[in-house]
């Protein structure tokens, strides 16, 4: 697996992979602190791809605190080798001042208007704006055919590929269902943070969205005049298991509006405290069917 630290030799590398050998490429952006689920989608990129290159960058604009990003792990060395034992072609792995020479106080952002401003982007102001510029500037470096991401993020997905969308990316954005723990607890690279204790309680969050969407298809008819009090219920269950809600919301899942009535695609949408680590998590929710399984 050839390792990357400069823009300009990623850009040269996936131009001769292209114009040499027409290859297809797919791409794979991360933070690092690589766990199943990232694995997951490297395994499909293989699937998808004739050449899979990963990133690992943990990009300061995308975080609301600075706390958070001193404390994001960094695990490179356990990184780079799941990477090469999964057949990754190309590890882009820059520091920030190769993607950001102007220190990170760039004169230019991407702003998804919209979508970025509610759920996260209320309780995180200005992340979705970091997260939409460090991926376009990802995708114009290495220009992929396909881009690889996982549902967990499930807001961030959809910025993303509302960004390619008014942008004119010629890129493909995949997506993968949320990889879980045999508790149903959703893969992270903060769950590592969790005591003991709070990693045993932390499955509640699932279960409880679980419960909210039984709850929600028992009465289908009533959609949504049901749902606030459902949500209402579900919070205090989470505060009751020692959880500080941030929000627990169901949405509709194309553009994450509030529910209209004859609405029936819609997504529950949760991000809560547990000790001093927030943990987000969401469940399609279909007419008739919930994508939920313990």
């Amino acid at each position: 697996m050839r390792i990357v630290r400069d823009r300009r030799q990623v850009t040269a590398l996936c131009r001769e992979w292209r114009r040499r050998d027409s290859l297809k490429l797919a791409f794979v952006p991360t933070m690092g602190n690589l766990h199943d689920g990232h694995l997951a989608l490297v395994r499909h990129a293989r699937e998808r791809g004739d050449r899979v290159l990963v990133s690992i960058f943990v990009n300061p604009l995308q975080f609301d605190r600075p706390d958070d990003l001193a404390r994001y792990p960094r695990t490179l060395e356990a990184d780079t080798k799941k990477l090469a034992e999964a057949g990754v072609d190309a590890l882009f792995w820059p520091e920030v001042g190769e993607m950001y020479p102007d220190g990170g106080a760039t004169r230019a952002r991407v702003v998804v208007s919209g979508l970025s401003e509610e759920l996260e982007g209320g309780s995180r102001p200005g992340h979705f704006d970091g997260v939409a510029t460090v991926v376009a500037k990802l995708f114009h470096l290495v220009q992929p055919d396909v881009a690889i991401f996982g549902e967990k993020d499930y807001q961030q997905l959809l910025v993303i590929r509302a960004m390619v969308d008014s942008l004119d990316f010629p890129v493909l954005v995949d997506a993968l269902p949320t990889v879980r723990e045999s508790d149903g607890l959703a893969l992270s690279s903060r769950n590592g943070r969790l005591s003991d204790a709070a990693r045993a309680r932390a499955p509640e969050l699932y279960r409880c969205l679980c419960d909210t969407a039984e709850a929600c298809l028992l009465e289908p008819d009533q959609w949504p005049k049901i749902f606030p009090e459902l949500v209402a219920n579900a919070q205090e269950r989470l505060s009751a298991a020692g959880f500080r809600c941030d929000y627990l919301s169901v949405r509709r899942a194309d553009d994450l509006g509030e529910p209209r009535v004859g609405d029936r695609d819609l997504i529950l949408l949760a991000a809560a405290w547990l000790e001093d680590v927030r943990l987000i998590d969401n469940l399609r929710l279909q007419y008739g069917r919930f994508a939920g399984a313990r």
